[in-house]
């Protein structure tokens, strides 16, 4: 992650300060890229420890084409809870603990003018099978005929694939970055999510690359973000994923078994980790910092 972690450095040493929607203020810069090989290992940060049970729980969240907030909470994961209730989510009254038109239900169930809905996840893994050399391989999350339905617009926007040699790759456009809680977080989810779309496609793994424009650091972040820089990052981990799961199909099937068994009264940690986890994950202790909402 040392990409990862000069951006960091740059956004602090060079960024211009700016206002933000949030009211906290950040340091930005604008254009950056990262490139991680998959096959040279998992891209987990390791200059703080990954939350690695959320990362996994969000994305099965997207693939099932939810957006109920109520089923992040009970598997322990709260990262929507604040955007769900916040003041400007206009229909929060109207739908407690949704948090609207999501990524979720724009890559799964994407609402066409004349009324069709289209699973934009399905045709492009059809794609990828089908047409491998397509220029069109695109998902996007970013509707701007639904903005004002989703609690929080699309940060990371669209993401690519990209098949040669038998690797499949993916490039992912985030419109908005906030460097220190959400970007490594990004990371791990797009990687994750390019192993199982790989998986189901029978490709290998190739490159993950990860494209940030307004690449930001809050104000309330500078200590958090200057005490990452001073620690040494590890080598990166591995990826176990669960041999049973073959594709997108089989993970929102998992996920609607981890949600039944959590009501029965399981605990959603080992659920969660019978799902997917990092081999040999070694890393600085967690940093605080709040999230700008």
């Amino acid at each position: 992650m040392h990409q990862y972690l000069a951006i960091l450095r740059k956004a602090l040493e060079e960024g211009d300060e700016r206002s933000d929607r949030t009211g906290v203020g950040t340091r930005a810069i604008f254009g950056e890229i990262m490139r991680f090989d998959l096959s040279t290992g998992f891209p987990a940060v390791t200059t703080k420890r990954l939350a690695f049970r959320a990362v996994i729980a969000e994305l099965l969240w997207f693939l099932a084409g939810s957006s109920d907030v109520n089923e992040l909470d009970a598997l322990g994961v709260h990262i929507w809870d604040a955007n769900a209730h916040a003041e400007y989510w206009r229909d929060r009254a109207r739908f407690p603990g949704d948090a609207g038109r999501n990524y979720g239900q724009q890559w799964r169930d994407w609402a066409a003018p004349d009324g069709t809905r289209i699973d934009q996840l399905r045709e492009v893994i059809r794609l990828i099978r089908e047409r491998p050399s397509s220029r069109r391989m695109l998902v996007t999350a970013w509707n701007p005929g639904e903005i004002e339905q989703t609690s929080l617009p699309a940060c990371h926007a669209f993401f690519q694939f990209f098949v040669a040699r038998s690797r499949l790759s993916l490039m992912m456009y985030q419109r908005s970055c906030d460097l220190v809680l959400g970007v490594p977080f990004n990371v791990a989810q797009y990687a994750l999510l390019l192993h199982l779309v790989a998986r189901e496609t029978e490709l290998e793994p190739g490159e993950l690359v990860h494209v940030l424009a307004d690449a930001h650091v809050y104000l309330d972040h500078v200590d958090a973000a200057r005490e990452q820089l001073e620690r040494e990052p590890f080598g990166a981990p591995s990826l176990w994923l669960d041999d049973e799961v073959r594709g997108v199909d089989d993970a929102v099937a998992r996920y609607r078994d981890i949600l039944a068994r959590v009501s029965r009264g399981e605990a959603p940690g080992p659920l969660i980790d019978g799902f997917a986890r990092l081999v040999n994950y070694q890393h600085h202790p967690p940093i605080k910092a709040k999230m700008a909402v």
